[in-house]
C-alpha cells in the first residue's frame, strides 16, 4: 500500500514526499487503522520496521492544532531516542501547524520550560526527566493528552523503569488512547497490559525473527587473547560504510578505543558517561559520515536510526538474547542490507547455541566452525576431539549476503 492512498492530511502527504516515503512498510499498514480509529494497540515488531512513522504518520493526523495543549505523550527510554523522535515527527508535521518538543535528563530545565509555555502538541519525553517537570513544576499538563505511547517498551522495563511508567499512567485519569510498541516481548508487559489496555488489538509481525531479514549474521571463534587482532583484521578487509562496534562496559570501550585510535582513522566513542552535549555531538557526526567506527556501549542499541550503518560487530559478546536483537538491530533496517559480525570464546558458546535456535540465524563463520552440536550444557565448553569443522573459504560481502539470503528463502 502506499501513502498516497490512504486519507491523510495533504500537507502531511507533501511532507512524507520529501521525506521519500512512498510505500507502507508491514507494521504501518496493520497500525494506522486501529491508531485512527482510538483502539489500544500492543505491538511487537522487528528492529528497524519503521515503528516509529507506525506512530508518528497517525499522532500527526489526529491533532488538532487549533488546541495549545499536549495531546500526545510519547515516553522513550534514552535522550537519544528522544531526539530522534522528535525529529521524525518534526519532518512529519513541519508543513503542518502542529507543534512537537522532547524534554529530557542533561538539558537545562529553564529552557524546556520556556518551550513548553508556548505551544506543543506531542510531547516526547524520558520518564525520569517528565517525572521531574510533574514533581517540581506546573509546565507539563497532561489533561488533555489523548494518546500515549511507550516506545521501546521491552528496553524501558529493562532499564528499570517500571516503577515511573506506573506512576506517569495513573497520573492519565481520563479517557485516552494508549499504544506500546516493542521490538520483544518479556513477560513484564503483560501486567503493564492488563492493568492500562482496554481490549488492546495485538499485532506480533515476525513474532520468530525480530532481527531485519536483510540482516546477515556473521561470526568468528576467537580466544580472548587474539579477539582484538581478529578485529583488526576484520576492519582492515571488509568493505564498511559504518559500523558501530559494542564493548560490555566503559572500561572495554576505553581501552579498543585506544587500540583502534592509532590504527585507523575516523573513529569515536560514546558511551552513557559522556555529558549530554558530547553524546549529541557524536551522534550528529555519526548520522553525518564523519565517523567511520563508532565504539559504543550498550547505549547505541537502543531504537537509534543510523541509515549508513552496514555493519554492526560485537567485540563483547552481548548480554542476552534482546541484547543482542537491539544492537544488531542497528544495521538492516528498513529494508536495507547489513551485516552483524559477532566475535564468539569459549564461555559464550552454550548462549549462541540457544541464540541460534531461537532467533531461527544461520550463521556464517569466518575461519574455524565450533562445533556446537560438542557444547556441553552444564559449563558450555566444548569437546576438543569435535570441536571445529572444516574451514571455510573466505566470501565477500557481497557474496555472503547473497548467501544469507538464499538460506532464508
Amino acid at each position: 500500500m502506499k501513502f498516497s492512498d490512504l486519507e491523510l492530511k495533504p500537507e502531511i502527504l507533501k511532507a512524507l514526499g520529501n521525506m521519500g516515503y512512498d510505500d507502507l512498510t508491514p507494521i504501518q499498514e496493520k497500525t494506522f487503522s486501529p491508531i485512527l480509529s482510538g483502539r489500544d494497540l500492543l505491538a511487537r515488531a522487528e528492529t528497524g520496521s519503521g515503528k516509529t512513522a507506525a506512530c508518528g504518520i497517525p499522532l500527526v493526523q489526529m491533532i488538532n492544532p487549533s488546541v495549545n495543549a499536549i495531546q500526545a505523550l510519547i515516553l522513550v527510554p534514552t535522550r537519544e531516542l528522544a531526539l530522534q523522535y522528535v525529529e521524525e515527527v518534526y519532518k512529519i508535521s513541519r508543513l503542518t501547524d502542529v507543534v512537537p518538543f522532547a524534554i529530557f535528563g542533561g538539558f537545562s530545565m529553564e529552557i524546556q520550560k520556556a518551550k513548553l509555555r508556548d505551544r506543543v502538541h506531542i510531547l516526547v519525553a524520558t520518564p525520569g526527566r517528565l517525572i521531574d517537570f510533574l514533581s517540581h513544576t506546573t509546565s507539563v499538563d497532561l489533561s488533555c493528552v489523548r494518546t500515549l505511547v511507550l516506545d521501546e517498551a521491552d528496553e524501558m522495563l529493562k532499564m528499570g523503569f517500571i516503577e515511573d511508567i506506573d506512576f506517569i499512567l495513573s497520573c492519565l485519569i481520563h479517557e485516552h488512547q494508549t499504544l506500546f510498541f516493542a521490538a520483544t516481548m518479556p513477560d513484564e508487559i503483560d501486567r503493564l497490559v492488563r492493568s492500562y489496555l482496554k481490549e488492546p488489538v495485538r499485532m506480533e509481525l515476525n513474532k520468530e525473527q525480530v532481527a531485519p531479514p536483510s540482516l546477515v549474521h556473521h561470526f568468528q571463534y576467537t580466544g580472548r587473547h587474539g579477539r582484538l587482532n581478529a578485529l583488526i583484521d576484520y576492519l582492515k578487509r571488509e568493505k564498511i560504510s559504518q559500523a558501530i562496534i559494542f564493548c560490555n562496559s566503559r572500561h572495554h570501550g576505553e581501552k579498543l578505543m585506544m587500540e583502534l585510535e592509532g590504527k585507523f582513522k575516523s573513529i569515536g566513542y560514546i558511551h552513557g558517561g559522556l555529558e549530554q552535549s558530547r553524546r549529541t555531538l557524536i551522534f550528529e557526526r555519526f548520522r553525518r559520515n564523519e565517523i567511520t567506527f563508532m565504539v559504543a556501549t550498550d547505549i547505541a542499541g537502543r531504537g537509534l536510526d543510523f541509515s549508513h550503518v552496514s555493519h554492526v560487530i560485537n567485540y563483547d559478546y552481548p548480554r542476552g538474547l534482546e541484547s543482542y536483537t537491539h544492537r544488531t538491530g542497528r544495521t538492516g533496517r528498513m529494508g536495507r542490507s547489513g551485516i552483524a559480525m559477532t566475535f564468539v570464546t569459549d564461555q559464550e558458546l552454550r548462549i549462541l547455541k540457544s541464540l541460534l535456535k531461537m532467533n531461527r540465524i544461520d550463521p556464517v563463520w569466518h575461519g574455524n566452525i565450533p562445533n556446537l552440536q560438542a557444547v556441553t550444557k552444564q559449563n558450555g565448553k566444548r569437546d576438543d576431539r569435535k570441536y571445529f569443522k572444516k574451514r571455510p573459504r573466505n566470501v565477500s560481502r557481497d557474496e555472503s549476503y547473497l548467501m544469507g539470503s538464499m538460506r532464508s528463502l
